[in-house]
């Protein structure tokens, strides 16, 4: 406008500011939780001086330390914002010392979109958004310098000077050159992270929008399971046969996928999974390290009675800003009696002996495991589930005989099994402890499948039809 001095500069830095704040904050926060899950910083002297030393010390000093506050809604955004921010705004101030203001403006914003881009990154590690920012600052700074020959001098001399402790800016797999945000991919990241922090009503809650991904329908099956409502819900979601159930562990999945797959593990019983999960996720991740593999190592060692194992990862957690007072409060001899109580029984679940198993075929877990504890519902309709989704009805009734739970899909199978083998007389509805109302149900599911969707008819039938297709 003509008269006033427009300073298009801050402007411009104010709305990628808010607008990179209100991304990270809104439309993709657990992007960001899930990377200080994968990262540690401990207040102690002896493991700081044993973690950052070599080639790139500095940023990931610094890296780890902001990733810390990921763990924080609001602050986290705050951060990455910050550091965007402050990379458009120094390539700006760079580029107007040879350039107009539009042509700067132009470059300054096409460098932005880029870091961007890279922050949205699936396993993209905050230090090398650090050394791009730190190196761009050292140019700034030799070029203030006054006489002109002597600019390009002193930016060499800096930044072979802060090579080594700030590092290449990017890194094979952890900072590659670009990114594509993934908010489908963000929600199955938050379904995993709410479901590690075991806060079943929000993964339920995050799980009402179906993503056909066998990732979210594992979290959605397990917080139902938790809630004890998993034989009337399971086919509520979509469910990829056994799979949606629990997952193998396996050197070939990826960080994700090995990780979620110790939850349900943990939960049945099964520590030797669940250390084993978190294991492999802790070697995988970038630094191999990680605040939530430490806390799950910590709980499975001290479920399994081994305090000694406990208490090397409690220590480690004692130093953290976040993780600290409950690594204390977990410490044997610590422990107040609500967190003694919660340990027995997770104890009680436990099998009694180690056993060498494959997790692809999970069924004879799940017998161990109710065969050391018969009062495990959850792991009881685990195995009923497991078999109604393999379509093994034989298996189902030999599994429901022990222990009738009444549920609507058992219900329903059962249905299918006595018709299937002539036996669909009232005597043998009623002897299963089946409601006579749901064989006129099963009536008018013949009449209108589509209109049972959720039903386990109707995923049986959809199965003997892509069967007679083959």
């Amino acid at each position: 406008m003509k008269g006033r001095n427009i300073q298009i500069g801050p402007l411009a830095a104010g709305f990628a500011f808010l607008g990179t704040f209100v991304f990270f904050q809104s439309a993709y926060p657990y992007h960001l939780i899930r990377r200080e899950q994968m990262s540690l910083f401990a207040y102690d002297w002896e493991y700081i001086c044993q973690t950052y030393r070599g080639d790139g010390w500095l940023a990931r000093f610094l890296g780890d330390f902001l990733e810390q506050f990921f763990h924080l809604p609001l602050v986290g955004p705050l951060v990455v914002a910050l550091l965007l921010t402050g990379i458009g705004t120094v390539v700006y101030r760079i580029c107007r010392k040879f350039l107009g203001k539009w042509p700067s403006l132009g470059i300054a914003l096409l460098v932005f979109a880029w870091s961007f881009m890279r922050e949205t990154g699936n396993l993209y590690v905050t230090r090398y958004t650090i050394v791009t920012l730190g190196y761009l600052s050292l140019v700034l700074l030799a070029l203030q310098c006054r006489k002109v020959w002597l600019r390009p001098v002193a930016a060499v001399l800096l930044i072979a000077a802060c090579c080594w402790p700030l590092g290449m800016p990017v890194h094979k797999y952890y900072g590659k050159a670009w990114g594509v945000p993934r908010v489908e991919y963000d929600r199955v990241i938050g379904l995993d992270a709410e479901t590690a922090r075991e806060h079943w009503d929000k993964v339920i809650k995050m799980s009402k929008n179906d993503l056909y991904m066998v990732e979210a329908s594992y979290c959605y099956n397990l917080a139902h399971a938790m809630k004890g409502d998993l034989g009337t819900t399971l086919f509520n979601h979509s469910q990829k046969n056994h799979w949606s159930l629990l997952f193998p562990v396996s050197s070939e999945k990826s960080v994700f996928t090995n990780t979620l797959a110790g939850e349900a593990w943990f939960q049945l019983g099964d520590m030797t999974v669940a250390e084993q999960s978190a294991i492999v996720s802790l070697q995988a991740s970038p630094n191999h390290t990680g605040t939530r593999y430490l806390v799950r190592l910590a709980r499975v060692n001290l479920i399994s009675g081994q305090d000694g194992a406990a208490m090397k990862y409690l220590n480690l957690l004692s130093k953290t800003l976040f993780y600290g007072k409950w690594a204390r409060s977990m410490m044997p001899g610590r422990q107040d009696e609500a967190t003694r109580a919660q340990l027995a029984e997770a104890r009680s679940r436990v099998a009694q002996h180690d056993f060498v198993h494959n997790s692809d075929v999970p069924r004879d877990v799940l017998h161990e495991l109710l065969r050391v504890n018969p009062g495990n519902r959850l792991a009881r309709n685990y195995v009923l589930c497991f078999d109604l989704l393999r379509y093994d009805l034989d298996q189902f009734m030999e599994d429901y005989a022990g222990d009738m739970i009444p549920a609507r899909l058992y219900q329903e199978a059962i249905l299918i099994w006595l018709s299937r083998n002539d036996k669909l007389t009232p005597q043998q509805v009623t002897s299963y402890g089946v409601d006579l109302s749901m064989v006129d149900r099963m009536g008018r599911f013949g009449a209108n499948p589509s209109a049972f969707r959720n039903t386990y008819w109707y995923y049986y039938l959809k199965a003997l039809n892509e069967l007679n297709e083959q």
